[in-house]
């Protein structure tokens, strides 16, 4: 089998987007919309893959990481000039190479393997990939052969003649070469252009000159081409990417009520016969359970939970939750929470880096911070960990089977022993044993006939 590999051109600023960061790193469901592109190449057979970086460099290595080979254009001189950067790396490779965008995260593998094996099968030198555009203004053309079908020419908008325009197939910018032969005819290309620019496009022409074939294949859905050059593309291409992304999950026996109201990041997984409520916001590498209800407005970032759990109009950040839990409405999980299986938190509550034991409770109007609490225990409304002094955070130990009562507050650090009871309105500032009772509250004392006294004197 013949060799893949590709270089992936992502050197440009992307003036566009108006951002101080580089338009491939704009996120798309959730990831980088230049790793969708390594992705689709890796997934097509691409065995060595090679991003062309310029405009912030660092940035983009940073962010992608080690699973490609990098390629530095300093100057952007055009998409020929971007594929020389690669040659070095390239240069003993004797195998195809597919040329993509980096700002084209709707590419799929399986377009690139249609792409790659028409390549192989035909012998060309060059194969585009191209698509039909009901409205192809500001494309390249592409000018067939009647013959033969292969392709004479492209044609930039700004240079076609009034025929030429009425042409609906354009180029994408994509391609598959063979390897040895792009870099022997890149040398041959010259800047002799108003933009004084590399064209990668200029190499078709010369592989035409030297008899060279060159070809095409048609993506069947030409939406996998849009490249993102501003914020409305970008928000076109995740609107269609977390289509594919829902729609992957219904066939996998989740049910989405409302599709155009949820949103679905790229990564996440869910059970067979969970239900995704509307206004539901699902972020980063999500992991959920079989039989769970999410929202409606409900927000999970890096969350995993088990099954049959309930998630009602609440926010679970970076936190772990078991099976047969119930949250919400209106509660607020912070990062580096453990719900145990079985547990409850109700309305209003929020709970921050604490673990919550098998069974228990923590049932409205509380806040549980940098706690543990153990196996069936019930904390009463109003219930507030202090756990936090000015300077320092302090933790809350809170033994299984005990009982804390409405509107107290643990001043931490502090140990509640297992099976204890704490009187409701307590402030606590000792540890409680074992099986004790405590109450820390002033003395009730009621003043009869009080209210018509003062009354008599007003």
């Amino acid at each position: 089998m013949t060799q893949i590999a590709s270089v992936i051109l992502a050197a440009g600023k992307g003036t566009r987007m108006k951002s101080h960061m580089p338009k491939v790193l704009h996120n798309v469901c959730g990831k980088p919309m230049l790793e969708y592109v390594i992705m689709a190449a890796q997934e097509a057979g691409g065995g060595r893959n090679v991003v062309v970086i310029g405009h912030e460099a660092e940035m983009v290595r940073e962010s992608i990481g080690s699973t490609v080979e990098w390629a530095y254009q300093a100057e952007q001189l055009g998409t020929g000039h971007a594929v020389m950067q690669a040659e070095n790396l390239l240069a003993d490779f004797d195998g195809s190479i597919l040329i993509l965008c980096g700002d084209t995260p709707l590419i799929t593998a399986a377009t690139l393997t249609r792409l790659i094996s028409s390549h192989r099968e035909s012998g060309r030198a060059a194969t585009v990939l191209t698509a039909i555009m009901e409205d192809p203004g500001g494309y390249g053309r592409i000018v067939r052969d009647p013959k033969t079908d292969s392709v004479l020419e492209i044609v930039e908008h700004k240079d076609a003649s009034s025929e030429q325009l009425e042409i609906k197939e354009i180029n994408t910018g994509m391609y598959c070469f063979e390897g040895k032969r792009l870099f022997a005819v890149l040398t041959k290309i010259t800047p002799a252009n108003a933009q004084g620019e590399y064209y990668l496009t200029d190499v078709l022409a010369v592989l035409r000159t030297e008899g060279e074939q060159v070809g095409a294949v048609t993506v069947d859905d030409p939406q996998e081409c849009m490249g993102i050059n501003d914020r409305i593309q970008l928000a076109e291409a995740e609107k269609a990417l977390r289509l594919r992304v829902m729609h992957r999950l219904m066939m996998d026996g989740v049910t989405i009520l409302d599709p155009g109201t949820t949103y679905i990041d790229f990564e996440v997984t869910v059970g067979p016969d969970s239900v995704i409520y509307p206004g539901t916001i699902i972020e980063g590498r999500c992991r959920l359970g079989e039989n769970c209800l999410i929202g409606p407005y409900t927000r999970l970032k890096d969350t995993e939970t088990g099954n049959n759990v309930t998630v009602h109009s609440s926010i679970i950040l970076e936190s772990s939750v078991g099976n047969n839990v119930t949250v919400g409405p209106f509660a607020y999980i912070r990062p580096g929470t453990v719900l145990s299986d079985e547990t409850k938190v109700g309305d209003f509550v929020e709970i921050k880096k604490s673990v919550i034991g098998r069974g228990s409770k923590v049932p409205h109007l509380s806040y549980v911070g940098d706690a543990v609490i153990g196996e069936k225990v019930n904390i009463g409304a109003g219930t507030i960990t202090c756990n936090y002094d000015g300077t320092r955070k302090y933790g809350t130990v809170i033994g299984s089977n005990a009982f804390i009562g409405s509107n107290t507050n643990l001043v931490a650090p502090i140990e509640v022993g297992e099976s204890a009871v704490v009187g409701a309105g307590s402030t606590l500032t000792k540890d409680v044993p074992d099986g004790a009772l405590c109450v820390e509250r002033s003395k009730q004392v009621t003043y009869p006939g009080w209210a018509a006294r003062k009354n008599k004197k007003k």
